[in-house]
């Protein structure tokens, strides 16, 4: 591992204090398993400084700045001999096989959304020694035995047509965006759309008319419901009208921390009920507490023993920076003020603005490579080796065949 890896892991240790036989045991553990994670935002390289300062010195509009650093911070790992190492070293430190990709804007413009699942695609392109695009559970199983590792493509918004013809007319991408390998969609994105509520929305209306027809498109197709950025009432309604199971990727508990991107129990026991699994992400501000590696493993710990193991899956939602990045922003000539995204709009109080969540014990104890530190952690709260396994991977992946299995790709593959 590099100094900085080394670092992290060092921080999360000294939280932790696992005894060395738990030590022993989880990273051993650990490396053996299908390990998948349920979402993540992948790895982030470093810009290139040059081209990127001149745009800025063109009057480059704020789309035009996002979509320059967005494409560089995640394709050039394959264009650089120095950066395609560091990304190896990653992959292999993390200890990770597969991570459900988010490889879409947080948006419904096909146009927009597009743009990171060419990206990812590219990567496995230009790396295909290591790195596998797959399409299926079974992909996912047989890159783990070939030593590989993988990308299952999910996009942060449905694909919608925005003409508004008629339901059939307006789903008509979601079929295309299967089509390209995308096996995962956020069913909103914190705001409101023509399907239902996002969690940030202070009034939450539920799962529209048009939401029941994109449900029933999303089950024929084969793609996962995720209702990690919906509203409490819209996931109810979600959950209940879908005949597949559907996921919150990436979330907490609300008993254990109250936030609009939490869960609570009754919406967690609705999605389980679905057949669909709860995945923890590792957000300080989400988590509560003290927003640390062992906070994490305190929803990890409240899921399972609520609901059982079978439950509970992890999804980080936190992208893994370069060593390099510190080095190639202080180069970077300052931008012009920007507004806030469409997205971003949270409730102006919300912890997430803080300053207290941003402190280096909380980040770097939860950075993605330490992922086999979850392991350790596991073991050191008493879970057997057969239930860690089903929450590092084997639950994503058992929801992932199921609503797989029944969509018209399979049984067209199986013809």
């Amino acid at each position: 591992m590099n100094d900085q890896m080394q670092h992290a892991r060092d921080v999360a240790l000294g939280i932790l204090k696992p005894s060395q036989r738990d030590i022993e045991h989880g990273l051993e553990l650990h490396e053996h398993a299908l390990v998948i994670e349920s979402y993540g935002l992948g790895l982030r390289s470093p810009v290139d400084p040059d081209p990127v300062n001149a745009a800025i010195e063109a009057g480059a509009s704020d789309r035009e700045l996002q979509d320059l650093t967005e494409d560089m911070g995640m394709t050039r790992w394959a264009l650089t001999p120095e950066l395609r190492r560091e990304y190896r070293e990653i992959w292999h430190a993390s200890g990770v096989t597969c991570t459900f990709q988010n490889a879409g804007e947080e948006c419904n413009d096909p146009l927009r959304i597009i743009k990171r699942l060419a990206r990812h695609t590219y990567n496995t392109d230009a790396m295909p020694d290591f790195l596998q695009r797959v399409t299926t559970p079974d992909d996912i199983v047989a890159a783990h035995k070939a030593g590989k590792r993988c990308t299952y493509l999910t996009c942060n918004g449905i694909p919608l047509a925005g003409d508004q013809t008629n339901p059939e007319e307006e789903l008509r991408y979601i079929r295309v965006f299967a089509q390209l390998g995308a096996r995962m969609m956020h069913l909103t994105y914190n705001r409101r759309n023509p399907i239902g509520d996002g969690c940030g929305e202070p009034n939450d209306a539920g799962l529209s008319d048009f939401g029941h027809a994109t449900v029933a498109e999303m089950n024929r197709l084969g793609i996962i419901i995720d209702l990690s950025h919906t509203g409490w009432q819209t996931c109810l309604d979600t959950a209940k009208a879908s005949a597949q199971p559907v996921v919150v990727s990436h979330s907490v508990a609300c008993t254990l921390n109250e936030h609009i991107r939490s869960k609570p129990d009754n919406i967690i026991r609705a999605v389980l009920d679905t057949g669909g699994t709860m995945g923890i992400t590792n957000v300080p501000a989400f988590l509560g507490g003290n927003g640390d590696i062992s906070a994490f493993l305190d929803h990890i710990d409240y899921v399972a023993k609520t609901f059982g193991t079978d439950a509970v899956t992890i999804g980080t939602d936190r992208g893994y920076p370069s060593q390099y990045i510190a080095e190639a922003n202080r180069k970077l000539n300052p931008r012009p003020k920007q507004r806030n995204r469409w997205e971003a709009l949270w409730p102006p109080r919300d912890p997430l603005h803080s300053s207290e969540w941003r402190q280096p014990h909380q980040e770097q104890s939860l950075t993605w490579t330490n992922w086999p530190l979850f392991t350790v952690g596991l073991v050191q709260r008493g879970y057997s080796d057969d239930d860690i396994a089903k929450i590092i991977g084997g639950n994503i992946l058992r929801v992932a065949r199921e609503v797989w299995k029944n969509s018209a790709y399979a049984t067209s593959r199986e013809e």
